[in-house]
């Protein structure tokens, strides 16, 4: 129940942020803006351009809708699991065989070292443990001075009460068993200080997923629903400035080039921003109500994944802003989408397969040096091991450079197309233009 308040505090940061929000709308409709443009003072009218495409999406509704709707999914991802592992505060242990009084005085003093209040129980026997753990009677068993078990596989990220006593009765339990096995001369001391803990067992098959592994699933994953979603964005923006011949009165003003660059760079910024909040409201709260959710993430594979976003959004969304170039209506957009999604599906499902089976296959390792499958892979191959250091420049070298090339196509198709109305505009025409 500790983690109740906890919550009633991130629902007060996500309606504050809410509030703020709304109220900065309402003063820049009360008033021409006063504002000073630092993007533009670096970028000159590309800077103008994102300045504008920022200020556009943070005030829009539907930013603010996904944004408190992302927010609230991590919120009770973190404190749900809290809340249901801090009400289990008793533990019952089983000894299969007799419980002696030194065993269940010690059971007790490494229970209460975790805050834990225990109820030792004598087993007939070793399979009438196993049952009694898969129904949930026991939460685990000291097996003699043989082995602890436990119902499911502990991971080493697992910090719960639970689990730490487990561990303190497997390390405790193995160094009095070799006490037991030795006497007091230089060679039994030797084997005292090596002593090991029991084995840990369980009595349901678990997978053997590296912390690695893990994060590497839930970063491909993500890097997957934003490079879809902040890409749908670009798209459906491009087209709806063509159709209502707003893009006619921005380019009286700036180059094409400046306003294909500065929207996407706005986007790219709105978008690292909404992740950045996501990412430290996930880090505070699981802090603060002490979940282990978070705990154990492999630094190097969340590195590669964000790096590879970045290099992914640069690369797709000059391609989505030229093929927005080419319609005015939704259904030409939807017929567009399909084709170029392609790529990033089927980057998504290998690299999701092969993060999930555990094997970097010479499929994956291909798609790694391919940019439009890069920001997939690579994190997969760096989670799954065996990737050198300049490999990981080599394709990003790759993803740099055909997104110069992808760049100057995409700004001569927009420059051309976007201001040709009355249908869709044929790719083949334009380039034959």
């Amino acid at each position: 129940m500790r983690a109740i308040p906890y919550a009633i505090f991130a629902a007060l940061v996500v309606f504050a942020i809410s509030r703020r929000l709304r109220r900065r709308r309402n003063q820049e409709q009360a008033g021409p803006p006063t504002r000073q443009y630092y993007l533009s003072s670096l970028l000159g009218h590309t800077g103008l351009v994102a300045q504008r495409e920022v200020r556009e999406r943070l005030r829009g509704r539907f930013f603010r809708v996904i944004t408190l709707v992302l927010l609230a999914v991590v919120a009770a991802a973190i404190v749900i699991p809290t809340l249901h592992s801090s009400s289990k505060s008793s533990q019952t242990v089983g000894v299969v065989g007799t419980a002696s009084p030194a065993l269940r005085r010690e059971v007790d003093r490494l229970a209460r070292n975790e805050s834990l209040s225990v109820r030792v129980v004598t087993v007939a026997d070793l399979e009438t443990a196993r049952l009694q753990l898969s129904s949930g009677r026991l939460d685990l068993v000291i097996n003699g001075t043989t082995s602890i078990l436990v119902n499911k596989p502990i991971p080493a990220t697992d910090t719960s009460a639970g689990a730490q006593l487990a561990r303190s009765l497997a390390a405790t339990l193995g160094v009095q068993q070799t006490f037991r096995a030795a006497g007091l001369s230089t060679t039994q001391i030797a084997q005292i200080t090596q002593a090991k803990a029991l084995p840990i067992r369980s009595v349901q098959p678990g997978s053997n997923r590296s912390t690695a592994q893990s994060t590497s699933l839930i970063g491909v994953v993500l890097v997957f629903v934003m490079l879809t979603q902040y890409l749908t964005w670009t798209l459906m923006g491009v087209m709806e400035e063509k159709a209502s011949r707003v893009v006619e009165v921005l380019l009286a003003a700036v180059k094409p080039i400046d306003l294909l660059g500065g929207k996407l760079l706005g986007i790219g910024l709105v978008a690292l921003f909404q992740a950045g909040l996501v990412v430290a409201f996930a880090l505070i709260l699981a802090k603060a109500v002490g979940s282990d959710l978070l705990h154990g993430t492999a630094p190097l594979v969340v590195v590669a994944t964000l790096i590879w976003l970045v290099l992914g959004y640069a690369f797709y969304s000059w391609v989505y802003a030229a093929a927005g170039s080419l319609t005015e209506r939704q259904d030409q957009v939807q017929s567009l989408a399909l084709p170029l999604s392609v790529p990033i599906i089927f980057g998504y499902i290998i690299s999701l397969t092969a993060a999930g089976s555990g094997n970097a296959s010479v499929l994956v390792k291909v798609l790694a040096f391919l940019p439009p499958t890069a920001p997939f892979a690579i994190p997969t191959w760096v989670a799954l091991g065996g990737i050198a250091w300049w490999e990981l420049v080599f394709s990003a070298a790759i993803s740099v450079i055909s997104t110069f090339g992808v760049a100057r196509v995409a700004a001569a198709i927009y420059r051309r197309a976007v201001l040709r109305t009355g249908g869709r505009v044929r790719l083949r025409s334009l380039l034959a233009s």
